[in-house]
């Protein structure tokens, strides 16, 4: 069950865009499995990916695509990740790429493929293929909330959010859906998100947001420290909404900025409060470092720490398993006697030495909510990052083992 997570009420339609879903038969049960996304001509769009070398087919193909021509419509299947597929994995992609394609008057270079699932197992390409015959027929721009249940794999809840601001007197708006809740973490936390808007974006702009974005989101959020083959973050930006390009040059950038930070934030931490058998969400903030990259790396070594997840499970207030992963990030030069930790808002360690205020009893009383947050002081600089996690559950374990059965 979702930590503190209901699902979206609605998600609002985004001008320049019509989506529809299908249950093809990928998944059991008559569950819907295959999303159809199509663009206004016009569209921009930007994407990040898994830096995982073993990408999947879908992965290597969006990006070629990317760079090839202007993408108008995107096909996203759950169910079955097509990778570790080999030269057929692509060849079977492609040809559900121009099955898209002829049936929509694009080039199959203008469809980028997106998949999620069981890694290893050949794309049901005959039953996608009906599949998609039903999808273009069903094009809506009311079908976001169809969606974002259509690429669910291990979730247990939808997770979307729409948000809306004015620009140049405009009202633009901003939807996404997102899935993911195992092997999750950075270089893309295995996760698909997907945002549209209708907003007028410089392309090279929207591109250098959608990596700072990514940073701030999807890249600061784990549940199990595994990152998945087919990974992706896309957002495409009609234009519909007539503003004056936006860049940050533009006077209003920033209003954007945070429309889209906050969608990227939410749709992230959906994911963790989704976490496989996750009971807690942890907020692990570092300060005091000297670079970002020195705050992340030990928000992550906390976070990874199966000790660590496994006390938060039990609410167990065993604080020195988070003293010792910090002390084992390997961040240059840390001193432990400048570092200070509270669990909430109580002491535990100040400046290296235990703290007066510390009362395991209250420590315990913290540790057994759904939202924790851990504050850690390197003590070292002016730096600060976030990272967002889980504990670690007798059902993660279950979820795993079970999931090809």
């Amino acid at each position: 069950m979702a930590v503190g997570l209901l699902p979206p009420e609605q998600l609002l339609p985004v001008r320049g865009f019509r989506l529809s879903s299908v249950a093809s038969g990928i998944k059991v049960a008559g569950n819907t499995d295959l999303v159809l996304l199509v663009a206004d001509e016009g569209t921009q769009t930007a994407a990040v990916f898994t830096k995982n070398a073993y990408c999947a087919a879908p992965v290597h193909i969006a990006k070629r695509h990317l760079d090839q021509a202007t993408c108008r419509a995107l096909l996203i299947n759950s169910g079955n990740a097509n990778a570790g597929t080999g030269q057929t994995g692509e060849a079977d992609a492609l040809l559900l790429c121009q099955e898209v394609a002829e049936g929509l008057g694009l080039s199959k270079t203008q469809v980028l493929p997106f998949s999620t699932g069981v890694i290893g197992e050949p794309l049901p390409v005959p039953v996608m293929q009906d599949g998609i015959k039903q999808l273009q027929p069903m094009l809506s721009e009311h079908s976001w909330l169809d969606a974002a249940t259509a690429i669910m794999t291990t979730d247990t809840i939808e997770k979307g959010i729409s948000v809306q601001c004015t620009i140049d007197n405009e009202l633009i708006t901003l939807t996404g859906i997102a899935k993911g809740s195992g092997m999750i973490h950075p270089d893309m936390a295995t996760m698909l998100a997907f945002v549209a808007t209708d907003a007028a974006i410089d392309p090279y702009s929207l591109q250098q947001l959608v990596r700072t974005a990514s940073d701030e989101s999807f890249n600061s959020i784990s549940v199990d420290g595994d990152t998945s083959t087919n990974d992706a973050f896309v957002v495409m930006a009609s234009g519909a909404a007539n503003n004056r390009l936006l860049s940050p040059l533009h006077p209003e950038w920033e209003v954007f900025v945070d429309a889209l930070q906050q969608v990227s934030l939410h749709l992230a931490q959906s994911i963790i409060r989704d976490g496989e058998g996750a009971t807690r969400f942890i907020e692990i903030q570092v300060s005091g470092g000297v670079s970002v990259e020195d705050c992340k790396q030990v928000g992550f070594t906390v976070a990874h720490s199966p000790l660590v997840k496994t006390a938060f499970f039990a609410g167990d207030p065993n604080l020195g398993r988070i003293l010792a992963a910090v002390g084992r990030s390997k961040v240059e030069d840390l001193d432990m006697q400048r570092v200070s930790l509270s669990i909430g808002d109580l002491p535990v360690v100040e400046n290296g030495e235990p703290s007066a205020l510390y009362n395991e009893q209250d420590a315990a009383a913290i540790m057994g909510v759904e939202d924790i947050i851990i504050r850690i002081d390197l003590g070292m600089g002016d730096a600060q990052a976030c990272i967002w996690t889980t504990d670690l559950s007798y059902d993660y374990v279950k979820i795993n083992a079970e999931y090809r059965s």
